[in-house]
């Protein structure tokens, strides 16, 4: 009975260090061209109107600078205009495809297509001192200089 609790347990090591192991590095800058829906205005999406008119659809670049990770814990910066960015923290999910997360104003929901290309959409509601609404998505590459 002793050697099967010592082996059970050996297996269990085993097998939690090595799905520690298998979390990939995903530190870097990812980018890419993003589609929109905005009511209102804020400081990434300036223009006329208020969440009472009609929607505005932009298209934008759009960044999101993994600055670090510790396991499934990752954080950084995001903008779709450098002299705005903005904290974020996100955690990879335990299905290892999928990535979520929130920054000052809204949410992140990422599913990892490969290695270095993430399909990515981020929302935020009128909740803010904006009041605007926004809803984005696109398909953002990592830059082959990895940080």
């Amino acid at each position: 009975m002793r050697v099967t609790v010592v082996t059970a347990v050996a297996l269990l090591t085993t097998a939690l260090t090595a799905a520690a192991q298998t979390t990939p590095d995903f530190k870097g800058r990812w980018s890419g061209q993003w589609k929109t829906v905005v009511f209102g205005q804020n400081q990434h999406h300036p223009g006329p109107g208020s969440p009472a008119d009609t929607p505005r659809i932009r298209e934008i670049p759009f960044t999101l600078e993994i600055e670090g990770q510790d396991g499934r814990l990752l954080w950084g910066k995001s903008w779709s205009n450098a002299e705005r960015k903005e904290p974020f923290a996100a955690m990879i999910g335990p299905d290892g495809k999928t990535i979520i997360g929130s920054d000052t104003d809204g949410s992140l929901l990422i599913t990892i297509i490969g290695p270095d290309q993430l399909d990515a959409c981020y929302t935020h509601s009128g909740l803010g001192p904006s009041q605007s609404i926004v809803a984005s998505c696109g398909m953002l590459q990592r830059s082959t200089g990895r940080t």
